[in-house]
């Protein structure tokens, strides 16, 4: 069985708002930002979640795109990635 994506996690209270608002500042601060404690015993290497992505790749990319736009679309990204148990 697949490990939850982080999005999965996040519904079941295991990683609460404040983690996935940490994580995305983590991203935007240093998009090449790897491993990241989301939840007790599970990372998630950013960059990795952000690049898989291509929606996020696109809004990143595009100077045209607002600051809060980009955040939502790393946001996005990382919920829909799986976390690993470390």
């Amino acid at each position: 069985m697949a490990e939850p994506t982080a999005g999965e996690f996040f519904k079941a209270k295991a990683i609460l708002e404040e983690d996935l608002v940490a994580a995305v500042e983590a991203y935007m601060d240093n998009p090449l930002k790897g491993a990241h404690r989301l939840a007790s015993g599970y990372t998630l290497d950013l960059a990795a979640a952000v690049h898989a992505s291509p929606f996020a790749v696109g809004m990143l990319a595009d100077p045209e795109i607002k600051d809060a736009s980009k955040r939502s679309a790393v946001r996005t990204a990382i919920l829909l990635a799986r976390p690993v148990k470390r």
